[in-house]
């Protein structure tokens, strides 16, 4: 873990469109009481006072929120670093710190850029210039240049020759993990499991996933013996989704716009047999590795501008990693899926363990058991 992302863990009550973990607070973070839920379809420049840049007043709440992430991981940051005692009960979101006029100014600076040069289209970011830095780096240190190649990896896949297609390497993770026709049958499953934390954080709890085909998915998270942390709920029913969690800025709201997206592959992702249908335009990068793992690379994209990336293990055909981009205008907004441990329930394998990672933080689970075709009452899935 670098050193500025300790201080961004910190920042989680920035990110509550992705705050479904529970992880606990510790200090004052923890005084501060959630505002009240925003309302359903209004842009960042109304639900929000005193948003003025161009790019982002017109934001959902939900892209909003990613996009305030994006900032925050760009320069290595938590919220109190731009907001008036964020954190605390005497938080004041609205008053203009020098940091966040300055804010304001590169937003318009990075969408200028991209206009003016690229045509629009995004290829400057916050991170471009920052890199987790305050300020930006303009000379290459000798040992970097004479050390480990960079491996970050760009966020569009680029199809490479000598490769197979997307359906190939698609239709062996199908037979991987059962086969078109045993996953035609699975209509529903309840899995339950355990919050094994993140650098000691947000451990402990329990949680459940209910799903049911074709797009319907809920996990619940709670912490029957640390009441005090409340329980988490994350929710999408097929057309709307919803974010419940006492430790967010919002106790709850609406997902809306991209983040409403990834919602919805979430849910298509839980039952294997459809991939091909939940992406399109789907193209196939040069081969990658995973730890000691090579990994075949495919891209597929939906609407909005929104993508996702996914990794599958060469000799296995099991699918390792799935990043999913949401669109902002300074930068994507990533959430990763790491899957292993894949365990055979009833002819068909599911990861029993998988890492949940976005810009504020990341949680790992275990699962225990899961439970195949089994009636779920629709409400779980609804509105928290």
């Amino acid at each position: 873990m670098k050193p500025w992302s300790s201080r961004l863990m910190l920042a989680v009550g920035v990110g509550t469109m992705l705050l479904l973990v529970g992880i606990p607070w510790a200090g004052p973070a923890a005084a501060q009481a959630p505002a009240s839920t925003p309302p359903s379809g209004q842009n960042a420049g109304v639900a929000f006072k005193n948003v003025t840049t161009s790019t982002l007043k017109g934001l959902t709440v939900s892209d909003f929120l990613g996009s305030m992430g994006v900032m925050a991981a760009a320069l290595g940051y938590d919220c109190a670093d731009c907001h008036f005692a964020a954190g605390t009960d005497k938080v004041n979101w609205e008053f203009d710190t020098p940091k966040k006029k300055t804010a304001r100014r590169m937003v318009e600076m990075v969408a200028g850029i991209n206009r003016t040069n690229f045509g629009g289209v995004q290829m400057v970011t916050c991170w471009t210039c920052h890199h987790g830095r305050t300020m930006p780096s303009t000379t290459i240190a000798l040992d970097t240049l004479y050390g480990t190649p960079n491996d970050e990896k760009n966020d569009i896949v680029v199809p490479a020759e000598g490769q197979p297609p997307a359906t190939e390497i698609l239709d062996k993770y199908i037979q991987a993990v059962g086969g078109a026709e045993r996953l035609a049958g699975l209509t529903s499953f309840i899995a339950t499991g355990s919050s094994l934390g993140y650098e000691g954080l947000g451990g402990g709890g329990s949680f459940q996933i209910f799903a049911k085909s074709p797009d319907q998915r809920t996990t619940q998270i709670s912490f029957k013996d640390h009441p005090e942390r409340g329980d988490s709920t994350r929710a999408y029913n097929g057309r709307a989704g919803w974010i419940k969690s006492p430790r967010g800025l919002f106790a709850e709201f609406e997902l809306t716009g991209s983040e409403l997206d990834g919602a919805r592959l979430d849910a298509q992702m839980s039952f294997p047999g459809q991939i091909k249908q939940n992406l399109n335009n789907w193209r196939v990068g040069a081969p990658d590795s995973i730890g000691d793992r090579e990994v075949r690379v495919v891209q597929g994209s939906g609407p909005r501008g929104f993508i996702a990336t996914l990794y599958f293990d060469s000799q296995s055909g099991l699918l390792l990693r799935l990043v999913r981009y949401s669109a902002s205008p300074i930068g994507r907004v990533p959430t990763q899926i790491d899957y292993s441990d894949y365990r055979d329930v009833g002819g068909i394998k599911f990861p029993f363990k998988y890492t949940f990672s976005w810009l504020d933080g990341r949680d790992v689970f275990q699962l225990t058991d899961v439970k195949t075709n089994v009636p779920i009452d629709a409400a779980k899935f609804g509105k928290p």
